[in-house]
């Protein structure tokens, strides 16, 4: 059998037994040499370590975001820090009024929630805000694939080559009564060569782009224009609500290799796909933590309040042996404040168990039919306050037949101190990484071309448009 000798890239320092050997073959005249020939050695090079990576640059300043949800809207204002991380000033946080399942239905309460959590978040990071970026979730979101095909004529690609691609993807995709939010270019081809990540520069006939937009409901979105104006707020940028939450809880590798982001709100579940590091697939469900509740107050009758509790102290998606035994005071509408019934808690984990079981499955269903490939096939990760049940994890690994994990914000500073309640910060931990400048390694980018300053400017650009 040949001798397989290992052979240290260029600049790195052999271990010390490795030093000895070589030492003691040099004494020894007789020993074969690790050059291949006649001693029938190979040699093989391993390549030089990979370099750190560098901390990610953000933009400077100091950003606001809000997270509009159904049980609650939530404020932070924050900066990104030299080191790569981002660290929070100041958050504050209230419960939701005015919204039902991401969407307006009461502008003053609305305003009045708006209000009180960013006056909370400015007292906190002793700043003022007028403008934030904020969550979509709202107005039926859509997420649709285009490919994009613009004549280059042999030339060099240039940067508003892309963006009228892009813009032609945009135009494609515009439909009565929707609003685009996101054009993603996913990858380019040049001719016949795919899978280009930045094609400017590159020399070619036809350059063909994948996007991937993301629209929805022109009025509900100007409702929300028009209660952040009433609560003295400009809207910066929209953000998918699911792809803010897959920046917060994923890292480059998991978005490379195929995973999906399931952010278990109050009113809504959202879906993000990610793979080869781009959003692929969003998808909104009218279905959330907000529905259990609701289902156990139905069924106890007893308030929304009291369900809630009995939810968050005692809820699970699965029963337990003991589930029997427990007994848990519950008061029932109507009776007198201090009477109170005895449930057992296997009462209130059959109550939550269907609605979580049927979210499950209304997500395996939309995986099934997201028609993006195999990255639907990646692990699961499940965020947000609904995903905090007890043996919500284990159900879904076993309803979806994937891999599950929890998500929380990782390279965040400054949330509340309870890591527990983390998973509730995703979103918003995700807007204000996009506002630093997350969103740009997903190829977000402004399509708008640049006005022209003058008239026969604009006639040449109208003419060069349509040659």
């Amino acid at each position: 059998m040949n001798d397989l000798v290992v052979v240290p890239p260029t600049g790195e320092q052999p271990p010390a037994r490795a030093v000895r050997r070589r030492r003691a073959r040099r004494k020894d005249q007789h020993a074969p040499q690790a050059t291949g020939g006649s001693s029938g050695s190979r040699v093989i090079a391993l390549p030089p370590p990979d370099e750190p990576m560098a901390p990610r640059t953000w933009r400077p300043g100091t950003f606001g975001v809000l997270d509009i949800g159904s049980t609650k809207i939530m404020c932070l204002i924050g900066r990104g820090e030299s080191d790569g991380t981002l660290r929070v000033l100041g958050h504050g946080w209230r419960r939701s009024h005015g919204v039902r399942s991401g969407g307006i239905v009461d502008l003053r309460q609305a305003e009045a929630a708006i209000r009180a959590a960013v006056g909370q978040a400015e007292d906190a990071a002793e700043r003022r805000l007028d403008k934030v970026y904020v969550n979509l979730s709202s107005g039926h979101p859509e997420s649709r694939l285009f490919n994009v095909r613009w004549p280059v004529g042999g030339r060099e690609i240039t940067e508003s080559d892309v963006r009228r691609v892009v813009t032609e993807g945009r135009m494609r995709a515009m439909s009565e009564g929707r609003s685009t939010i996101h054009t993603l270019p996913l990858d380019f081809s040049v001719d016949e060569t795919a899978g280009v990540a930045d094609p400017r520069g590159h020399l070619c006939d036809q350059l063909t782009s994948r996007l991937h937009v993301i629209d929805a409901s022109t009025t509900a979105l100007r409702n929300l224009e028009t209660v952040l104006s009433r609560a003295e707020l400009k809207i910066e940028e929209l953000v998918s609500a699911p792809l803010a939450s897959g920046l917060s809880v994923l890292d480059a590798a998991e978005r490379d290799l195929g995973v999906t982001v399931v952010d278990m709100g109050g009113g809504t579940t959202s879906i993000a796909i990610f793979g080869e590091g781009q959003l692929l697939h969003t998808a909104c469900l009218p279905v959330g933590g907000q529905h259990v509740t609701r289902d156990i107050a139905h069924v106890l009758s007893t308030s929304i309040d009291s369900a809630e509790w009995l939810k968050t102290m005692y809820g699970s998606a699965e029963l337990s042996a003991d589930d029997d035994l427990d007994l848990l005071p519950v008061q029932l509408i109507g009776d007198d404040d201090h009477q109170f019934v005895n449930i057992s808690r296997s009462k209130v984990v059959s109550i939550i168990r269907p609605r979580i079981e049927e979210t499950l499955e209304m997500v395996r269903d939309r995986l099934e039919s997201a028609g993006v490939g195999r990255a639907t096939d990646g692990r699961v990760v499940l965020t947000g306050g609904a995903s905090l049940l007890d043996g919500v994890g284990n159900m879904a690994a076993r309803i979806l037949n994937r891999q599950v994990r929890l998500g929380r914000p990782t390279g965040i500073r400054g949330l509340p101190e309870d890591p527990a309640a983390w998973p509730s910060f995703a979103t918003s931990a995700g807007l204000l990484a996009w506002a630093a400048g997350a969103g740009g390694a997903l190829g977000d980018i402004d399509f708008a071309e640049p006005r022209a300053p003058g008239m026969l400017r604009r006639i040449v650009e109208f003419i060069r448009d349509r040659v």
